[in-house]
């Protein structure tokens, strides 16, 4: 028997040197929020991780800016200090009315959602396609009304959407798209990069996301104006405190020394009891369950958390390259079993989600053998105690959405996954799925 689970969240692409950075940051806090003029005296993530003093760089905060420029080769990057801020900063610079209509797919998380609300924005919900688990195009085209201004797409677990088809349907209804690249750092369309498509887009680097600095976000553009206008923005709202700062840094080192160890006798209690005494934040704030907006949104990237995302960033390649090896292993396995597998293409398997009619009874059963396999979503907005009349949303209104949300599951591909992992995950599925 192990303790330690095999999971596919709590902080997933955390490696030794991570960890280490987190430690070492933990008691440099003149680090914490940023540094005065454009340098580092040296303390970069490599220079942190190997103890080595380094000539002055450029502070980790444009760094990180610049490094998601050339990657995506898009001309303006603003950090902030979640895809949630990111998104507010995006949706407060366009320059829209009070009540416009934003379209946007539901098999979503709240996440997404609040951000429309909190600034006077109306949601308007569109069903998802159950082959992709992204925006459904002919629903979205009955929803579309004079009121409508915004797209936003969301490429579900790496995946990415139809967008030559949804560009169409901007031009044709003079429609601002929005992509949504939480899930899908890396992944391709047609070969071109996704978050370079539309005329804004933005990322997370939350702690399960594609690289993970346990909070953190990225705004993308090449409207120079657009830029401009959210530059601005960015730059009014200032830093989280010191403590949210703390309770980042903090995650990875009591994940993985601490609660991930002891997980199965009581490591799930110590991660309830430390967020519960504000040692450990929270991924989701109780208060955006109920369309209520937390004190640390919107906030700047603080550079403690740069430094983190810089380190990660730096294994991009990696990380994807060993999802597409998980993903592929778990094609060949559940081939010709009764799970619904997703579709092979351009994508980078964030997760690799199937279909099961028995999804929940199957996922409670694997929690029980200490497989902490993944559900997202259990429910059209996530997570499954978001309240939906306080996202505005009609239950029925969207039933393929729906319908997903009872017979999903998530399996991991995450760095930390070792085909082992991958062995016995399959093995239950075939036990237990049948």
């Amino acid at each position: 028997m192990t303790f330690r689970p095999i999971s596919i969240s709590l902080s997933p692409n955390t490696e030794k040197d991570d960890i280490l950075l987190a430690f070492k940051l933990i008691f440099r806090p003149w680090l914490w929020k940023t540094v005065g003029g454009e340098t580092v005296g040296g303390f970069t993530s490599d220079s942190l991780v190997s103890s080595e003093v380094k000539p002055p760089m450029i502070r980790p905060i444009i760094e990180l800016e610049e490094k998601f420029k050339e990657y995506l080769n898009i001309k303006n990057s603003i950090s902030f200090n979640s895809g949630r801020s990111a998104l507010m900063a995006i949706l407060n610079s366009l320059g829209l009315d009070q009540g416009a209509e934003i379209l946007l797919q539901v098999f979503t998380c709240n996440a997404v959602v609040n951000p429309i609300l909190w600034l006077g924005f109306k949601p308007i919900y569109v069903d998802c396609d159950e082959k992709t688990f992204n925006i459904d195009v002919e629903d979205l085209k009955k929803k579309i009304t004079s009121k409508s201004k915004v797209i936003i797409i969301q490429h579900t677990f790496g995946l990415p959407a139809d967008i030559n088809e949804i560009l169409k349907i901007c031009q044709e209804n003079n429609l601002i798209l929005i992509e949504d690249c939480a899930h899908s750092l890396g992944a391709t369309y047609h070969d071109k990069k996704v978050g370079t498509f539309g005329k804004v887009a933005f990322f997370s680097f939350s702690r399960d996301k594609v690289i993970s600095s346990v909070y953190g976000g990225m705004v993308m553009t090449n409207d120079d104006e657009l830029a401009k206008k959210i530059k601005e923005y960015q730059e009014k709202i200032g830093y989280p405190s010191y403590l949210w700062i703390k309770q980042q840094l903090l995650h990875p080192i009591f994940m993985s020394w601490l609660i991930l160890p002891t997980y199965r006798i009581f490591g799930k209690y110590l991660l309830i009891l430390f967020q519960w005494l504000h040692i450990l934040s929270k991924a989701v704030h109780w208060k955006e369950k109920r369309g209520r907006k937390p004190c640390y949104f919107p906030k700047r990237l603080p550079n403690a958390l740069a430094i983190l995302a810089l380190n990660q960033f730096k294994k991009l390649e990696k990380f994807n390259k060993y999802r597409q090896e998980i993903a592929n292993f778990y094609y060949n396995e559940l081939k010709g079993t009764n799970f619904g597998l997703p579709p092979a293409s351009e994508q980078i398997y964030l997760r690799f989600t199937i279909k099961h009619p028995k999804a929940h009874e199957i996922i409670k059963k694997a929690w029980q053998k200490n497989i902490l396999i993944g559900d997202w979503y259990t429910t059209p907005i996530a997570p499954h105690d978001t309240k939906p009349f306080k996202m505005q949303y009609l239950p029925g209104s969207c039933p393929k959405a729906e319908k997903l949300a009872k017979e999903t599951l998530n399996l991991p591909t995450h760095i930390n996954i070792s085909k082992d992992d991958a062995q016995k995950i399959v093995d239950f599925l075939k036990l237990y799925g049948s």
